[in-house]
């Protein structure tokens, strides 16, 4: 198995948090996150950060707003949905 440099498990991060890599990338990427501080802090960061985002953002936009949205995609896009649930 090759080891995971910096640059290439930090590239991958993302991918890695969202569970699109195959087994063998991901578990690459979990070795050298068990070996690297830096990198680790990093991850640690991302998921963290995607917490918080999840959990303040949560607020509903005003149906109105929507409704304006919609008939502005429908101007653009003639086959956009029709009903504004499906939006």
């Amino acid at each position: 198995m090759t080891e995971h440099t910096c640059e290439d498990a930090l590239s991958e991060l993302y991918r890695y948090i969202d569970g699109e890599l195959d087994e063998d990338s991901r578990v690459r990427i979990s070795a050298h996150l068990d070996d690297c501080s830096p990198c680790l802090e990093a991850f640690d960061f991302e998921v963290e950060l995607r917490r918080v985002v999840a959990s303040r953002c949560q607020e509903r936009v005003p149906e109105e707003l929507r409704d304006r949205i919609l008939n502005v995609l429908r101007t653009c896009d003639p086959n956009g949905p029709a009903d504004p649930s499906e939006v």
